[in-house]
């Protein structure tokens, strides 16, 4: 599976970690940067990644920032990607398997190592069930003119 990978320097330290535990499965992947803890603006990795998994470069993405908040906004806003933020390890199985999520983000000050490496391997063990989940995950790219009209529910 080939992997991209990018986070801000809030996540930078996580992401070598990442990076190491991705090699030793012996995954294939591509660091989009950021490469050091210098300050930087996290879209700008969020968008390459995002780009790169959207286009079939790439068939999975990680994104780290502080909170995983903003990578993921960012990665939503790209078509074709799901990105969730992933803060557990049930999360990350959920994720992929009901959500058919093609981007993890995580909040790189708020995990332990273990956590965040459960999550990991519960993101590539699983896998997307379909089913009742494929008409709701259809329902995504669908523009919001396809959706029934929202009703005033007055009281």
């Amino acid at each position: 599976m080939n992997i991209a990978v990018g986070s801000d320097h809030a996540g930078f330290e996580k992401k070598q970690r990442i990076l190491a535990w991705l090699g030793e499965k012996q995954y294939t992947y591509f660091d989009f940067g950021t490469y050091s803890a210098d300050s930087v603006d996290y879209p700008d990795y969020a968008r390459a990644v995002a780009n790169a998994v959207a286009q079939g470069k790439f068939e999975q993405g990680i994104l780290l920032c502080g909170s995983g908040v903003g990578v993921s906004i960012v990665a939503n806003k790209v078509k074709g990607i799901r990105a969730a933020l992933v803060f557990n390890p049930e999360i990350a199985r959920l994720a992929r398997a009901h959500n058919d999520a093609n981007i993890m983000c995580l909040p790189a000050r708020f995990m332990s190592d273990a956590d965040m490496l459960q999550c990991l391997e519960n993101w590539f063990a699983a896998s997307f069930e379909g089913g009742r989940h494929a008409q709701r995950v259809s329902k995504i790219e669908l523009d919001a003119t396809c959706l029934a009209p929202y009703h005033n529910q007055a009281s």
